[in-house]
């Protein structure tokens, strides 16, 4: 009798165990899931770069160093393998955006063409995704993190390693708050 009751109970913490590492395997896959829809988002504005510049450059001739620059950002972004390294470029890139956008104030043709508008358009629409992407990720990463130390996983997670995850996180320039003079 003595035996079963510790069969029972030996199978009874695997099972717990094997259920509390579960958790947090999935927790650290949808992370990691997170982080992919950052990516395509990213990508995605990456690949309308290109056609922004292009529409800009024929009104702004004279912008060879503002479109040196986007292209260098653009560089940067695709080049970026860890998660600061994606916010500092991604940060760097709106930066540049908000130049081309300022450039376009300056040409009103430019700013009533349709490929023009149409390709602010997206843009916009991309940064929106971006910002959804990045609460989502960052989302998934709260609950990874937090399933990493709180107890009794967190015996599991720092036997098996699982280190925690880097949040997306603003720059102190994005932090500042936004003045507005008219």
């Amino acid at each position: 009798m003595n035996l079963v009751i510790l069969v029972v109970i030996v199978v009874a913490v695997l099972a717990f165990i094997w259920f509390l590492y579960n958790s947090i395997i999935v927790a650290k896959l949808r992370v990691n899931e997170a982080l992919s829809q950052i990516d395509v988002q990213l990508k995605r504005r990456t690949d309308l770069i290109p056609n922004l510049v292009e529409a800009v450059k024929g009104y702004a001739k004279h912008e060879k160093q503002l479109f040196e620059d986007v292209t260098k950002e653009r560089a940067n972004l695709v080049s970026a393998k860890s998660v600061e390294e994606k916010a500092k470029a991604n940060n760097q890139l709106t930066e540049t955006f908000k130049s081309i956008f300022a450039v376009a104030e300056a040409y009103p043709a430019l700013r009533a063409s349709e490929n023009f508008m149409q390709l602010q358009e997206e843009v916009s629409d991309t940064e929106n995704k971006i910002a959804y992407s990045r609460q989502f990720y960052n989302s998934n990463v709260l609950d990874y993190n937090t399933k990493l130390v709180i107890f009794p996983n967190v015996l599991i997670a720092g036997m098996l390693g699982f280190k925690p995850a880097e949040f997306f996180a603003a720059t102190e320039e994005e932090k500042k708050a936004v003045k507005v003079s008219f």
